[in-house]
Order: structure tokens, then sequence, then C-alpha cells
């Protein structure tokens, strides 16, 4: 039920190859092999008088149980599907997939094909095995511009990077070869590489697309797929978190492509502990940077192919190196989720979780021959209990965490959908928590590349356990059950409170409840292991059977700032922080570097040198001492100038800086193009909108940055963190309370527009 089939090894690539026909990929002992199999395509249908009248060629089966979509309908081609489609719809009066729709089709064919079959990829593969390859570009920008612009005739690929996982680098260099031949070149390399997986760094919204737009204007076919397939590209909607990012996403035929910044967004939205997104922040942030490693602005990537372009492709290279290393390192969950679920390894990972825990399902009940339910209509569903009961600063500072809350009271308490007779969920529940104590076992007796294959795998049974939860309260999902989601989290929040009871009887300091943990300053000095023990047991004893406690963390101090808001410093001095409140990606650089030094002086108790650095930095502002980036904002213009200049005339939107700005450039700004400005003056309150000044306009010089708003930026910063630089330790919160929240979404997944 969780794998793929075992008598299916080795599949690195499933292409649908004709209306007919499928391709199957495999990379055994090294070697690519292929074969080409029939089509296998189906829907599923409430009433099969909804197939009267239909004249394409079709077989019915009906499935067993009482459910809604009790007949499988199959298929031996797309053009058959798709015009089983358009008839269904217009019997139906439904679209494919609307709630009220009597019939269900799956929108991806090679995720039928998966399912009914029950193949899937990398069975009996280590991820070593899978051949990877490395792209990424650097490009040349246009004088008066900032950044790169693919429509700009002027601006150019100048440096092709390619590297590959047996060794293979080789650079393209634009001083040797002109822009279409570069790209011919680096369409032949790609084709004699022959790689299973593609790899870049922001490849969907920029290298690729920068490519297909030059490739375009000189005529050159990206033939980068097996069988010498075009690059196909198609409009689509990333979700990450509260974010939808419209994005082309791009398909090779026979090959996997994946970018390391959706793998990074899809990290930070677990651990929210990433400052940004670039290459080299990443590679810092990981220690993936190789100390010879070259850095330039990107701001004089032109300046350097002009003048020293060895320098600059050295820097492509190392870009290359850095993708394949952080790759390695944040892909090998979705590497082992591929093994798992009904998806191309390209797909598992832009998949939201309830919706793959919905397809392990499905493929269930379509092998056992069984009707499937239709998704129940959505309920609210009571979130965790969350309470800060202190804020300010403690010291010794201990986080206790329920291992897995929510699935260890779903099995214990038996709480699975109503709608599964099957009881197909908390089996699948139960195997994969059996198979990650197994794998958390066997990490302490493995070594090398082995037991960080086992490690990727703990990790992503744990990601999968605790998706399950989520999933009785998804929209969409066949066999939700918004009454069993309840159930769940009402019992959570009862032993949350139970917990929390319980150790102030202790006379423990609780600082922070979250749904499955609580920061607290323990009555006992940090080095008393013993009296640690006793309270970790007299905990436990308030746990169901099944249900684990445990300490997850020690920390030598902890800022509370308000519920979920939070900054940490651990033993080896390491500082973490949590929480938009205090990781705004909106504030300035300077901004964003004084929070940075006023964390550590209020962890490390060095209060009296907080006002001298507020005091340092009021300096720099007046003595105009601040690089003026660090004074800057970039943002991306969503539309082109000319449509924003439509929508503030009708007053469908408020005036913007980096619209106006692009507008009085007198410079062919597009959608999609950045601008970075300050804010120039001397009025305490500007109109920022009429203020700003390009940062590429800004003359050191002559400096025009407006002191006095920057001043005040500053002094709010201050005003924010006033209460807890005059009092020291901890105090009560103002206010505490329960919150509630709707059961998971997908709070990351690919959506069609």
């Amino acid at each position: 039920m969780l794998f793929g089939d075992p008598e299916e090894p080795a599949v690195v690539a499933v292409e649908v190859a004709s209306d007919t026909v499928v391709e199957i990929f495999r990379r055994l002992d090294g070697k690519l092999s292929r074969e080409r199999r029939p089509l296998k395509l189906f829907a599923l249908l409430a009433d099969r008088a909804l197939l009267e009248g239909l004249s394409v060629a079709h077989e019915v089966r009906q499935l067993a149980g009482d459910f809604p979509l009790r007949y499988l309908v199959s298929f031996a081609g797309l053009a058959a599907l798709e015009k089983a489609k358009r008839h269904l719809r217009k019997v139906s009066g439904q679209a494919p997939n609307a709630s009220a729709a009597p019939y269900f089709v799956l929108s991806d064919p090679v995720e039928q094909y998966l399912m009914l079959t029950g193949i899937t990829n990398f069975i009996g593969m280590d991820f070593s095995l899978l051949r990877r390859l490395q792209l990424d570009i650097e490009t040349y920008v246009s004088p008066g511009f900032e950044f790169p612009n693919p429509e700009r005739a002027g601006d150019r690929i100048i440096a092709i990077a390619i590297r590959d996982s047996t060794g293979f680098e080789r650079v393209i260099s634009g001083c040797e070869a002109d822009e279409k031949l570069m790209l011919e070149k680096m369409v032949r390399l790609i084709v004699e590489r022959d790689p299973d997986v593609v790899e870049g760094h922001n490849l969907f919204r920029f290298d690729l697309e920068y490519i297909e737009h030059r490739a375009r204007r000189y005529g050159v076919k990206l033939a980068l797929g097996r069988d010498g397939r075009l690059l196909q590209a198609r409009p689509s909607r990333l979700q990450v978190g509260e974010r939808a990012i419209a994005y082309r996403r791009y398909n090779i035929y026979g090959r996997n492509i994946v970018d390391t910044w959706v793998l990074s967004q899809l990290y930070d939205l677990s651990s929210r502990e990433l400052e940004g997104f670039g290459l080299k922040e990443l590679a810092r942030h990981f220690n993936l940077a190789a100390a010879d490693r070259v850095y330039l602005d990107a701001a004089k990537v032109s300046y350097y192919f002009d003048r020293e372009p060895e320098i600059l492709f050295r820097y492509a290279l190392d870009d290359v190196r850095e993708t394949g290393a952080l790759a390695e390192l944040l892909s090998g969950s979705y590497f082992a989720q591929a093994q798992i679920f009904p998806y191309s390894y390209q797909n598992v990972i832009v998949r939201g979780n309830a919706t793959k825990v919905d397809a392990l399902l499905l493929r269930s009940y379509l092998r056992a021959g069984h009707s499937i339910p239709q998704p129940a209509p959505s309920a609210p569903v009571a979130g965790g209990y969350t309470e800060i009961r202190r804020l300010g600063v403690a010291r010794a500072v201990i986080h206790c965490d329920v291992t897995s809350l929510y699935p260890s009271l779903m099995l214990h308490y038996r709480h699975g959908p109503a709608n599964d007779p099957l009881g197909v969920f908390l089996r699948l529940l139960e195997d994969l928590t059996e198979l990650r104590v197994k794998a958390k076992n066997m990490v302490r007796e493995l070594s090398g590349q082995r037991r960080h294959y086992v490690q990727v795998l703990q990790q992503t049974f744990k990601i999968l356990i605790n998706s399950f939860y989520g999933y009785l309260g998804f929209s969409l999902g066949h066999f939700n059950d918004f009454a069993q989601a309840n159930q769940v989290t009402a019992r959570g929040r009862e032993l949350v409170r139970r917990l929390v009871a319980e150790l102030e009887a202790h006379r423990a300091e609780v600082i922070e409840v979250d749904t499955d943990g609580i920061y607290f300053v323990a009555p006992f000095a940090p080095e008393d292991q013993r009296a640690e023990a006793e309270l970790l047991q007299a905990l436990s004893a308030l746990m169901p059977a099944g249900v684990r406690l445990e300490i997850d963390g020690h920390y030598t101090a902890m800022f509370s700032y308000k519920m979920k808001n939070y900054v940490l410093l651990d033993e080896a001095g390491e500082i973490t922080v949590r929480g938009s409140s205090l990781r705004s990606r909106g504030l300035e650089r300077f901004q964003r570097a004084v929070m940075a030094q006023l964390f550590r002086m209020l962890l490390t108790e060095r209060r009296h040198e907080i006002e001298p650095l507020f005091e340092s930095f009021r300096q720099k502002l007046v003595r105009h001492e601040l690089e003026i980036r660090e004074l800057a904002k970039t943002e991306t213009l969503g539309d082109s100038p000319a449509v924003y200049r439509d929508k503030v005339g009708g007053k469908r939107r408020n005036a913007s800086a980096a619209y106006e700005l692009a507008l009085r450039s007198g410079r062919s700004y597009s959608a999609g193009d950045q601008v970075s400005y300050y804010v120039a003056g001397s009025a305490a309150k500007p109109k920022v909108s009429s203020a700003a000044r390009l940062l590429a306009d800004y003359d050191p010089a002559h400096p025009d940055e407006n002191v006095v708003y920057y001043l005040g930026k500053l002094n709010e910063l201050y005003a924010r963190f006033k209460p807890y630089i005059e009092r020291p330790g901890l105090f009560a919160a103002e206010a505490s309370a329960e919150q509630t929240e709707p059961a998971q979404e997908e709070f990351f997944g690919e959506h069609e527009p």
C-alpha cells in the first residue's frame, strides 16, 4: 500500500509518448533502458447513464461498495479521455472535479497511469545512482538598467555553466561564441550528458524562461528531451504559505526538473530559519560554500564580462557546484517520496501533502476494486491550544515536545475517517510510524551514504505522518472527515493543558504553549539531569499509550516577543529567529542588521550596549556612512508600467514607488523587471512614491538619502523593543488566549491557473 511495485525497479521517468503509448525509462546498472507500453487512463463516475451518447471506445467496471464514485471507466488514449471529459461536462453541467460533479478525472495522465499500475519511481535505487545535471546562466544587462530582461534587445546570455554528477564541468563562454551558438552548444551538451534530472536555482522563474525567450529570438530549437523532444512550458501557480507565485512550469521529455529555489521555499515553510533564498545565502547557511568560492556583486556581472571574464566564468562554475550540493541536501526527501507516490519526481516536489495522502488512499481503493467517496463539504475545525504566558528574556529554557501529537492520538484512539471501510488510512499511518521508528534506530547503526539515506527516509516518514491529521480537514480529500479532525484537536488541547498544569505544579515557569510543544524555565539548575529526568517521567505519566514526550531542546536564553515570535540562543551560541514579526523581509537591510545585534545583546545580558548600538546607527545615517544598499528596497513589477498607469488612473490600485520610477526613467521596463530604490529628500513623512530615487542613480559624492525618514524608521524599531530593553527577565503577557484555526489545507503546492 505504501511503496510502488517492487517488480518495476529503477524507473527514472514515465512519459506519454503518443496518444495511446506510455514510455518508461529505467537506469539499471548505470545504463538507461526504455520500454513502451499501452497507455491506461480512467475516469470515475457516479452513474453509468452519464456515458449514454459517448462515441469513443471505453470499458466500464462496477466497483464494490456503495460510495458515489462506483464506476471505473477505462480509456486507451488521451484523445478518447479528452472527448469523454467534454461529454461528461456537457451532460452533467459540472466542470471536472467540481465539488458537485458526478464524476472525477485526475488531470495528469502520467499520475493516472502510475495509479492504475502501481509503478513508482526509483524503486531499488539510491539517490547516488541518478544522473543529475546542474545548469546556470549569467546574463548581460544593458546600460541604465539594474536587472536582466530577455525581451530587451541589448541584454544577452554571456555564460552557460553546466556540471553533472559524474564530475563533468563546462562553461560555454560568451567571449568565444555569439548567443545563438551558445544556445546550440548548450542543447548538444545536455543531450550528450543525458541526465535523468536537470537541477538549477530559480530555473523556472529565471534561467529557463530567459533561455526560452532568447532561443525564440534566434530560432534555436530547445530539443532538450530524450528523442529530441522540445522543451515544453505552460503557466502555473505555486502556493507557498499564504503567497501564490505565478510562474512558467517547464517539462523536458524523459527528464525531471528540480529547482532548488522551490526546495528552499518548502524547507523554510516548516523550519522558518532561512534569512533569504538566494543561492549564495543558502550555501552559506548550510555550510556548502567552498573556501575559495568566487563572489561577485550581481550588479557587476556585465562589468566583469567586459573586463575580467575569467573571474565571471569561475563564478558561474561555483554556482552550479553549489546548486548540486544544495539539491543533494534538500531533494533526498522527495527522492524517497517518489518511491511512494504515483507522481513523477518533478511533480512530487510541488504536490501538497494532503493531496499526496489522498493519492495513496485512491490507489489502494482502486487496487481493491472498491468505490470512492466524494469529499465531504467543508466544515470548521478547531485548532490547537496555543498560549503565551510570559514575555521578555528567559534563561535556561527547555523545549518539551510531544512527538507527532496528532498522529499519535489518532492511532491510540483510532481516529480514522468514517468513510474508510477498508481501514487503509490507519493502516498507512501505522506502517509509516513503524517504519520511522525502524529508520531512526537504523541511523544509529549505519555510516556514510547509507546512513544519510536512511536519515532522509525517516525525516520523510515524519513529514508524511504529520500530514494525516491535516488530511482529515482537507476540503478536497475524498476520505476527509471534519468531525474526526475536531475530535483529534479536542484531545490535543486537553492533553497540552494537563501538561501545562503539571509543569506549573512542579514550579516551572511556562513561557509559550504551542500545539505540540511547550517552552518553559525549569525549577532546577540546567546541569541537574536527575531532576530533569524526574520531571520528564512525571509528564510522561500523563500521556496515553503510544504518545511519547521528549525534551527537544535546551537553550541558554530565549526572547519571547509575542505568540509564535521568539528568538532562541542555543548552547553553542547559535541564534534562531522564529516568526514573521521578527524576520520580515520587507524591512530594509539596516533594520535587519540592527535587530540581529539587538537580539544577541538581549540574550547575552548586554543591555547596556543596546542604546550605543542605536546611537551608532543614528550617527552613521547622519554622516551618510551606511552603504545606500543598506537603505534600499527592491521590488518586482507584476504589471507593465502601462498597465499600472491604467490601474492607478482607474483608481484600482495605489501609487507605487517602483512603478513611478520605471515610468519616470524613460527606459523600457516590462513586467518581471526589478526596481531598486531609496527615499530621498528631507521630509519626516514623505510620500514614498514621489520621493523615491533609483538606486542606480545614487551619487555617493552628493548623498541625498532622506536621513530624517530613515532615522524615523530606526526610532520606530527602538520603540518596538523598548519594553524588553528596559525590563530584564520575564513578565506576564497582558493577554493570552487559546487560538482556533482551520484544519490544514494545502499551504504548499502547484495549481493550474
